[in-house]
């Protein structure tokens, strides 16, 4: 793939990896024709994007106005899933979480083998073990973006939403070349940061840094919305208060859907930050200056992190003959540790990984 001003040649990556996929049986190859089905805002974006890209895509909504609104923006968006998704080599779903095992089954049932399936749910042990089930982990890579807004609905989709973003995608033993398609479309398309890490381990980091902060949004906007002094609060909103609750807009059904689909590990995680919470109100309560100040200057460091994290460029080369655990195991070290793929490139039997991860400047990997 190579990009050019917004404009993306997407032939090579999942060109290539239908290439490796023809040394075990067959398979089509040129230029990947892309389906998204569930157009909301997080499929709506991918839409747009790949649509701006110039690749040959096509959407599909349940809602049959959200159909019709994707006609009027001229994309293409037939009555029937399985009109859209025919003949297509990706196909990411981006429907509800609830709805995501049907969609699935429904998808792989109506998609050759070859077909590269992803989702971008925000929970990702569901999806994964039940794909794994069924027999789809050769072909159905389980991914999540961490972007989005509080709005909701494809004429909310913005193309631009995930550069510079997260992407996570769960790579495994015996799907390596879907991960590697997809890892390499979604850096060149999108300009997004791959993470790979295992279903488990990003349903216990998501928790943390983003399933509990819609608690605490809805907790703080509704103990203000059951407040004797609840206009007055709303005439004095500033930003923390704004940035604090934001989340707090997005829908309550997508809200309760990820809460649920994660529950075991944001009870968990909603466990520390309660004990945090409670040592801040405890310092507030004895008039602790000094323990308030140590707690507030630790949170402070961490905040100013996010963005000011070092990290130092990495290149990996493996063979695709190789053993696949220790791919995967390279991989899933890449995101456990904060980094991320900044390239997926596969020429004859080399895949070549680079990125961004912290580590010590005199080890490349």
């Amino acid at each position: 793939m190579t990009y050019e001003r917004g404009r993306v040649e997407l032939s090579h990556q999942v060109d290539q990896s239908h290439q490796d996929g023809a040394a075990r049986g067959g398979g089509p190859t040129g230029a990947p024709r892309v389906a998204v089905v569930g157009t909301g805002l997080i499929g709506g974006s991918i839409l747009l994007r790949l649509h701006e890209a110039g690749a040959q895509v096509t959407g599909w909504d349940p809602d049959g106005e959200t159909r019709a609104e994707g006609r009027r923006r001229g994309l293409a968006f037939p009555e029937e899933l399985s009109d859209a998704v025919r003949d297509r080599d990706v196909v990411f779903l981006c429907g509800p979480l609830p709805s995501l095992p049907e969609t699935l089954l429904a998808v792989a049932g109506q998609t050759g083998d070859r077909c590269v399936v992803t989702d971008v749910g925000s929970t990702k042990m569901s999806v994964a073990g039940f794909a794994a089930e069924h027999g789809l982990t050769d072909r159905f890579v389980p991914g999540h973006p961490m972007a989005g807004t509080e709005r909701a609905g494809l004429t909310s989709a913005l193309p631009g939403l995930f550069a510079d973003a997260a992407w996570v995608l769960c790579p495994s033993a015996d799907g390596l070349v879907p991960f590697r398609s997809l890892a390499g479309l979604l850096v060149e398309v999108f300009h997004a940061h791959v993470v790979p890490m295992s279903p488990t381990v990003h349903d216990s980091v998501v928790a943390l840094s983003s399933h509990v902060p819609h608690l605490l949004a809805g907790s703080l906007a509704g103990a203000a919305a059951d407040s004797v002094v609840r206009d007055a609060v709303l005439g004095l909103a500033a930003g923390s208060f704004r940035d604090g609750t934001r989340v707090a807009a997005t829908p309550a059904r997508r809200t309760a859907d990820m809460l649920l689909h994660n529950r075991e590990q944001v009870l968990r995680q909603l466990d520390e930050v309660r004990s945090a919470l409670d040592g801040l109100a405890s310092a507030l309560r004895d008039g602790d200056l000094p323990a308030l100040v140590a707690r507030y200057e630790r949170a402070g460091a961490l905040r100013l992190a996010v963005p000011d994290r070092a990290l130092r460029p990495f290149r990996r080369q493996v063979g695709t003959g190789g053993e696949p655990a220790d791919e995967v195991a390279f991989l899933l070290a890449v995101g456990e540790s904060g980094g991320y793929l900044t390239g997926c490139e596969v020429a004859g039997e080399t895949v070549t990984y680079t990125g961004l991860r912290p580590g010590d400047p005199g080890n490349p990997a």
